[in-house]
């Protein structure tokens, strides 16, 4: 609706905004205890992605120094040729979780069944195993700091968005109807003493001409 309309000052119109008034306010505590419930999980996800992240810088460094190793031993040509050939042992399911009204996905890291690394070993040697092992190690745990970072992303833009809302609740609608209300209100007791007034000047005439 639009605030900058005239106001008509009928009891039908102070019902009205009372009664939107009182579902803005409703409407503004539910808004607020989203938000908290918003704010709580932002802290819980920001503390369990700090994990996430500081267990994996180390096995990142090692993945690194391992598959560097290979290079340098085997050749360019030579790994990557391994890796272009080598099937996919792990799989990543996506799945989707809500939290408030917020659709947050969730990652789910599996490895295939296999007894034996998927390469042959004539071209290949211990460092190509060493890097295959410890990315098996941490492909899970970066999938979870990645499905942490995605879910602060996800509920902070929806705090933004209810933040918002409840500011416009609580610094425009709300204000502006209690405005009107009590606008409303002022006016109908002013024409209640006027007409109380124009009475006693009608019976005042009244008694005069008796």
């Amino acid at each position: 609706m639009s605030f900058g309309q005239n106001v008509a000052a009928t009891k039908i119109e102070l019902l009205k905004y009372k009664r939107s008034s009182q579902v803005a306010t409703m409407v503004q505590k539910i808004l607020d205890d989203k938000r908290k419930v918003l704010l709580k999980n932002i802290e819980e996800m920001i503390t369990e992605a700090n994990k996430a992240r500081g267990g994996i810088w180390e096995p990142l460094q090692d993945i690194y120094k391992s598959v560097n190793d290979a290079y340098l031993s085997l050749g360019t040509a030579t790994v990557d040729s391994t890796a272009q050939s080598t099937p996919a042992v792990m799989e990543v399911d996506t799945k989707i979780k809500r939290i408030v009204d917020v659709s947050i996905p969730t990652l789910n890291v599996t490895e295939k069944d296999t007894k034996s690394m998927p390469y042959g070993f004539a071209d290949t040697n211990s460092s190509i195993d060493r890097a295959a092992k410890q990315i098996k190690v941490a492909l899970p745990k970066i999938c979870k700091a990645a499905e942490y970072e995605n879910s602060i992303f996800a509920l902070a833009k929806a705090l933004e968005k209810t933040q918002k809302l409840l500011n416009a609740l609580e610094n425009v609608i709300i204000p502006q109807y209690r405005l009107r209300i009590k606008f409303i209100l002022s006016t109908l007791e002013e024409r209640e003493r006027e007409e109380f007034a124009r009475l006693k000047k009608v019976k005042a005439v009244m008694e005069k001409k008796k």
